[in-house]
């Protein structure tokens, strides 16, 4: 029988600007068992991010005033010791090579295309954390 707890013990700081979105991102994850603090901006995720340790990032791209891209690059500036090396993928509804790209020169380690399929996002989550996906 599956695990069905298989993320129990992350934490994962969800950036989308999207209600629907956080919301069904949050509860396909925290049904996994991950902690979730889901925030609608990257400002405010900058923010969140200072104050606490998060084992995964998942940023949406297409955000208003500053977007996933400046958001990775202000993380990844951060000394390790403050999080700037934390696993992190984007999510977005563009799905093009560019993106891809992009997202990797970002500092980005996987691009997820909304919709995402929950048993696909669960996963990304777990390797992302440094499990093996069950």
């Amino acid at each position: 029988m599956p695990d069905r707890q298989p993320l129990a013990g992350i934490r994962v700081l969800l950036v989308d600007d999207d209600e629907d979105t956080r919301d069904i991102i949050e509860r396909v994850l925290s049904r996994r068992g991950a902690e979730v603090v889901a925030v609608a901006s990257a400002p405010a995720a900058l923010e969140t991010f200072g104050g606490q340790p998060f084992d995964v990032l998942l940023v949406d791209i297409m955000m208003p005033g500053m977007d996933g891209y400046e958001f990775m690059r202000k993380v990844r500036a951060l000394p390790p010791e403050k999080g700037g090396r934390v696993p992190a993928a984007t999510l977005t509804a563009r799905s093009v090579i560019d993106d891809r790209l992009e997202s990797l020169r970002a500092g980005f380690q996987n691009h997820l295309a909304k919709p995402v399929e929950p048993s696909e996002l669960v996963e990304v989550v777990a390797v992302l954390a440094g499990r093996e996906p069950k």
